[in-house]
């Protein structure tokens, strides 16, 4: 693991009517905001894109984390980072070649990573560690928020921290879904450095405690 585990909220479970005060609440407290892209192609779901996320970039220093749930990455990688985006990850189902994808956002200056579904194999993205900033294991079936923890993915995470470390590499792993104070523990125990958590905090009835309670598990005060 390369250094404490963060906390990136999504902002898919934010109230877009008022997102700025939703990340303003918020943003002292977290790590980096996880930003979901959707195309309704390959999911089936339309998310938000380049505006709002330079929207998100005029209102906070945060880091951008960009999940790009869309058929095409490499032709959005451009627009999103002159929309202030920080990181993209684009699905290994979508891009099962995934060099151009990370050559383009080298070339942007954008940190790259890959994201796996619960049905592919974690083996998927070992060719490609060297290049990755991270990767992201879905723990849900990606397109909607809200959905419940799928606790058969938490062997992908252990079996990547091990390619990880045996490698000597610094890529991160990130966990994607149905984050909680329930699962969040597990998320941790099988090496994940980053957890995503859209409901559990923007859905809260006090979204700060929320963020707080969840650090207190990845200290172990819970």
């Amino acid at each position: 693991m390369t250094g404490p585990v963060r906390i990136a909220p999504s902002i898919l479970a934010a109230d877009f009517a008022h997102l700025g005060d939703a990340v303003e609440e918020i943003a002292a407290d977290i790590d980096l905001l996880h930003v979901d892209v959707m195309d309704g192609h390959f999911v089936p779901n339309i998310s938000l894109g380049p505006p709002v996320i330079a929207s998100l970039r005029s209102a906070t220093d945060l880091y951008l984390d960009c999940h790009l749930m869309i058929s095409d990455p490499v032709r959005y990688l451009e627009s999103l980072a002159a929309a202030g985006a920080n990181g993209v990850t684009g699905h290994i189902e979508a891009i099962p070649d995934p060099l151009p994808f990370l050559n383009e956002a080298d070339r942007l200056g954008l940190d790259a990573g890959l994201v796996i579904n619960p049905p592919t194999p974690a083996e998927a993205v070992v060719p490609y560690l060297d290049r990755l900033s991270l990767v992201v294991v879905m723990s849900v079936h990606p397109g909607f928020g809200g959905q419940s923890f799928i606790p058969d993915v938490l062997p992908k995470v252990e079996f990547l921290r091990e390619s990880i470390e045996s490698a000597a590499l610094s890529t991160d792993i990130e966990i994607d879904g149905g984050i909680d104070l329930r699962t969040a523990g597990a998320a941790i125990a099988a090496g994940a450095d980053v957890l995503v958590a859209g409901t559990s905090v923007f859905r809260a009835e006090d979204p700060r405690q929320a963020v707080e309670q969840l650090r207190k598990t990845i200290r172990g005060e819970t």
